[in-house]
């Protein structure tokens, strides 16, 4: 996708994992059980945008790992996540993302759609079923939140240790807008649009993934009434003020076209 910005793409990652002493981490050449994304200098307040992002899809009862934010010594803040592919034990699970299950390579991150999503699911999930209903919901609130920058390598099956394959937590949430406001477009398509999705495109969608008409509109109006009630989130949220009113208008405008047929 010729001119795609990835925010992902210019965000150092450092991995962590506890010290002795319970109360601190140190860096981790490799079996690190977190990961640390300090605030890029390219875009203000990524650490602070992710964290809320995050925050509003587990409101919306999207799995998500656990994550926070962390004052650095130097007055800065960075985000932390725990890997969903580590176990208790510092074992590794197996994942593989999208551009690896489509044999895509990196740089074609941004050459898919919803519906390459699902067939990846209908071919590799244990409970195909499940898992896509998942996914429409993720994808859902990726367009309520405009987040354009959720590629195939942002979605990832996971292989547990009784064999079963699903759909990873979500993970790389992020409001695009608020750091490049012109960026209107989805990375992946849904029924053949990458923007001004209305409802009638999601039920397409929703058709696609195999899910009942009633099913695709209650989970379309979860996501409405979750999103409507997220004023206190973001009122508590470490973005400034003025960000804080952006997001909240990039929420009432993305929710009000769901409610639009054309």
């Amino acid at each position: 996708m010729a001119g795609k910005m990835s925010i992902s793409g210019v965000q150092e990652k450092v991995s962590l994992r506890l010290s002795d002493d319970p109360e601190k981490l140190e860096i981790a050449p490799s079996g690190g059980r977190y990961i640390l994304k300090p605030d890029p200098s390219r875009f203000a307040f990524i650490p602070a945008n992710e964290h809320l992002t995050m925050s509003l899809a587990r409101q919306a009862d999207i799995e998500v790992p656990v994550f926070g934010l962390f004052n650095l010594q130097d007055g800065a803040t960075a985000y932390l996540i725990r890997r969903f592919d580590r176990q208790d034990d510092g074992s590794k699970l197996a994942v593989e993302d999208f551009c690896q299950l489509t044999g895509k390579s990196m740089r074609d991150k941004y050459e898919g759609s919803g519906e390459l999503c699902v067939r990846v699911l209908r071919q590799h999930a244990t409970e195909p079923a499940i898992e896509i209903r998942r996914l429409f919901k993720i994808l859902l609130f990726g367009w309520c939140v405009s987040n354009g920058d959720q590629h195939l390598k942002n979605f990832s099956l996971l292989t547990l240790p009784n064999g079963i394959r699903r759909l990873s937590p979500a993970y790389d949430l992020i409001c695009t807008r608020l750091p490049i406001p012109d960026d209107r477009s989805l990375s992946l398509s849904i029924s053949g649009k990458k923007n001004n999705l209305t409802r009638r495109h999601w039920l397409d969608f929703a058709d696609y993934c195999q899910l009942s008409k009633p099913t695709a509109q209650k989970l379309i109006e979860r996501q409405i009434g979750s999103l409507e009630s997220s004023v206190s989130t973001i009122r508590n949220s470490f973005l400034p003020d003025d960000l804080k009113m952006e997001y909240a208008e990039i929420l009432r405008e993305n929710t009000a076209r769901l409610s639009l047929s054309e």
